[in-house]
């Protein structure tokens, strides 16, 4: 009775059927409606330039566009919310995208590429002429240009990122 009732309405039928055709051949259908957005034609001049401190950074701006381009978030810690992606900058995979919330002192943009510190540094280098240098004599050293931007270890991976203290608001006046 209700099969009817819900296969009598219109709008109803062909999504119903189409979940349905897709469970038959064992296809998960939230894997169907989370699907990874191909990265904007601008990803490597807009997340490129934040990470390494050439553009100014807005979180809530930066927020917006990545919402757009990937759609929400897959996490949200460590003062950062987290998104998957696709993309390429330097001629790496990078495989998140981190963007800093309203609870720390600090806005910051991040990517944590699929390549390790010493083979992204030289990549940076030729494709936008930036230098890094090692900051401490560790095992794994923080590299750091003369912007401000850092390249750390992420376990296996590289992590690039800038990070700038918040502005303070505009004084009141009487």
């Amino acid at each position: 009775m209700r099969l009817r009732r819900l296969l009598s309405r219109p709008w109803r039928a062909p999504a119903l059927l189409a979940a349905l055709a897709l469970l038959a051949f064992g296809v998960p259908v939230a894997g169907v409606l989370a699907q990874q957005k191909s990265p904007p034609s601008t990803f490597g001049q807009v997340v490129g330039n934040a990470v390494l401190c050439i553009d100014q950074i807005d979180n809530k701006a930066f927020y917006a566009y990545l919402l757009t381009a990937f759609g929400p978030a897959y996490k949200h810690e460590g003062g950062a919310y987290w998104f998957r992606t696709d993309a390429t900058l330097w001629g790496a995979p990078v495989t998140d995208v981190i963007v800093s919330d309203d609870t720390s002192p600090l806005v910051f943009m991040g990517v944590v590429a699929d390549a390790t510190p010493e083979k992204l540094e030289p990549a940076i280098r030729s494709a936008s002429g930036l230098r890094f240098n090692k900051l401490d004599n560790s095992a794994f050293p923080v590299r750091g240009s003369m912007p401000g931007s850092k390249i750390v270890y992420f376990r296996s991976k590289a992590k690039v990122y800038c990070a700038k203290y918040k502005p303070l608001p505009p004084a009141r006046t009487r």
